[in-house]
């Protein structure tokens, strides 16, 4: 509990001990005092500038600024009617019990933003660098980078780097979820927020701070609030509007029947301030986003950045999911398994196929060049030009190699014989003549088949496969996860258009999401009415298109957040039927002088707790079955 909540719960304290001694003395007439002026007025008006002052002081700030119609106002009127007409200890209780209400609604926030505040601590306060033999301490925002930095055990990391010296286990659950500490030697990238466990690490920076994760991480966090889902913003336009209806309401009320009927101004006064405690809009203006946030907090705890509450509700209503192949479903660790050279020559086709890679950093090119296991004379190879979609054309000891899929062998009219290993293949000519083939395969992610199933079991009846794979290698990936559907050999553009196609089969109310991990997925997460990016292996890129991001590349917890989008998403229904449900009726009952000042404290502050507690709800997280 906060200091503020501490001596709200003193002045609480305070003030209720005075209300049960005002009441018991005036029920048993202990105190026959009570009920006359100014004694009794006296009694009860200084409990309630006790617990009230800054209610009224909230209000009459807000009128000055011209904000009228708010519950702080709504609560002035309706307690200072409630004085005029005598109704002492009615006026005291209303702003007692509306005091609690805030107060368990301060607590209820506070919770909700837990998880997503201990997000924000992951920020470091400085690096550690080596000058003049000397460790010193510096802010992160002034380190380059090529800048070696130190990170002692039990330090947060500071910046993105690659480990140059030592080996450590790093804790990752303030960005993962995930509990299980990684291991981090020479050579391995290491992102910054998480934390070195056990030994000293020497780190290279390879990004300024401004581009680190942790600041990406920060940023999708601060601007997760400010994206509304069309609940919330149906919530805001109608308090707009219901609040300043509600006190004409009120005013017609106190007004109207005492000069139609005549006389009684006291009981319609009183039935006007009731009107006016019933109607105050808290339940509704506090749950709804309460419910949200929880939601959102639920999927940080596991480790997934929902970048606003209007992505939440629109992942509550997906039910088509399409996946890009290589670094989302599949490991993205490619390894040569076969060569196939019509001559026999094995070694010179993976020989041209490197020297042609050596012009690409695409991930293919790594273990074309891993398998050659030599150097590569740089100055052999001239020319070099990426042919977007298809493969590489450059200049080897002056002749041309063309190292690609076949439509790149097609375009270039190059004779060749088809390969049917299982994998990618590269095809492989030199001088316009067909050299080769090379299959390349990659491993299927652990946990993908599991995601695909806990996907259908949480609701989502179609998941799509997209890659620039070979038609045969895409099929037997699909196969193996269980996926509805799959279109192979596409071109990031061609990727574009499925997706375009595949939103004009989904029925209203119906979202289709995308999962992807690469810079040519960008397009696509735009495009998509979700998009969902990998946020440890993923480009920045991808990150910066997405409105979800999945902080470990675990693609099993998608259906962890579709859960929780939907149970949030019901919760938040449920709130607002039963708010303006109990609202409703209570307004009627009071309008006809049935329901009391007390059943008008239910409808406000008791309606509103319930509110609470089940919006509240949203931050357990529910595991797939």
């Amino acid at each position: 509990m906060t200091g503020k909540q501490k001596k709200m719960l003193a002045r609480i304290i305070v003030t209720f001990v005075w209300f049960i001694g005002l009441l018991i003395g005036d029920k048993s007439g202990a105190f026959p005092w009570i009920g006359q002026f100014p004694a009794g007025f006296i009694a009860y008006l200084l409990p309630y500038l006790l617990i009230g002052y800054d209610i009224i002081w909230k209000a009459a700030r807000n009128i000055r600024h011209g904000q009228i119609f708010d519950e702080n106002f709504l609560m002035m009127i309706a307690t200072f009617g409630a004085f005029g007409v005598g109704e002492y200890l009615e006026a005291l209780a209303v702003m007692l019990f509306y005091q609690v209400g805030e107060l368990f609604q301060d607590h209820a926030v506070s919770r909700s933003r837990q998880s997503i505040a201990d997000m924000m601590d992951i920020c470091p306060e400085f690096a550690n660098i080596e000058q003049d033999g000397q460790l010193v301490q510096v802010d992160p925002d002034d380190v380059e980078p090529g800048d070696v930095i130190l990170i002692r055990a039990g330090e947060r990391i500071p910046l993105d780097g690659i480990v140059v010296e030592g080996t450590s286990m790093i804790d990752t659950a303030a960005l993962t979820g995930e509990s299980v500490p990684r291991k981090a030697s020479a050579g391995d990238e290491v992102v910054s927020g998480c934390i070195n466990g056990s030994g000293m690490l020497k780190v290279q920076v390879t990004k300024a701070f401004e581009d680190s994760t942790v600041s990406k991480i920060l940023e999708l966090v601060e601007d997760a609030g400010s994206k509304k889902a069309k609940v919330e913003n149906f919530i805001t336009h109608f308090a707009r509007y219901y609040t300043p209806a509600v006190t004409i309401g009120a005013a017609i009320l106190a007004v109207a029947p005492p000069l139609i009927l005549g006389g009684g101004w006291g009981e319609w006064i009183q039935r006007a301030c009731i009107f006016l405690v019933i109607s105050c809009p808290c339940a509704l203006v506090i749950s709804v986003p309460l419910g949200f946030f929880g939601g959102i907090g639920a999927a940080s705890r596991i480790g997934v950045l929902v970048k606003g509450s209007n992505f939440l509700e629109a992942v509550a209503e997906m039910t088509t999911i399409v996946f890009d192949k290589t670094g989302t479903l599949t490991k993205g660790e490619f390894k040569v398994t076969q060569i196939v050279a019509p001559d026999g020559d094995e070694e010179r086709v993976l020989r041209l196929a490197a020297y042609g890679e050596s012009c690409s950093d695409h991930p293919i090119a790594a273990p074309i060049k891993a398998a050659y296991g030599k150097p590569v004379e740089i100055g052999l190879v001239e020319e070099g030009e990426e042919i977007f979609g298809h493969g590489i054309r450059a200049k080897l000891e002056g002749k041309t190699v063309l190292v690609g899929n076949r439509k790149l062998m097609e375009q270039m009219k190059i004779p060749y014989e088809a390969c049917a290993g299982t994998g990618t293949v590269v095809y492989v000519a030199y001088d316009g003549a067909f050299a080769g083939a090379i299959v390349i395969s990659d491993k299927i992610k652990d946990g993908a088949k599991d995601a695909i199933r806990d996907m259908k079991r949480v609701g989502v009846k179609q998941c799509v496969m997209l890659t620039g794979d070979r038609k045969e290698v895409a099929q037997a990936t699909a196969r193996e996860l269980g996926l509805d559907s799959v279109h192979a050999e596409l071109l990031p553009a061609d990727k574009v258009d499925q997706v375009e196609a595949l939103l004009k089969q989904q029925p209203p109310g119906e979202r289709l999401a995308f999962v992807g991990d690469g810079i040519n997925d960008a397009p696509v997460l735009t495009r998509a009415d979700i998009g969902i990016a990998m946020g440890s292996m993923g480009s920045d890129a991808a990150i910066e298109a997405a409105d979800v991001v999945l902080m470990d590349d675990d693609v099993q917890k998608i259906a962890q957040v579709v859960k929780i989008a939907r149970k949030t998403l019901l919760i938040v229904k449920q709130n607002i039927v039963f708010a303006l449900g109990v609202k409703a009726l209570v307004l009627l009952l009071g309008a006809f002088g049935v329901a009391n000042m007390w059943e008008a404290v239910f409808a406000d502050v008791g309606v509103s707790v319930i509110a609470i507690l089940n919006a509240m709800r949203a931050l357990k997280i529910d595991r797939p079955a």
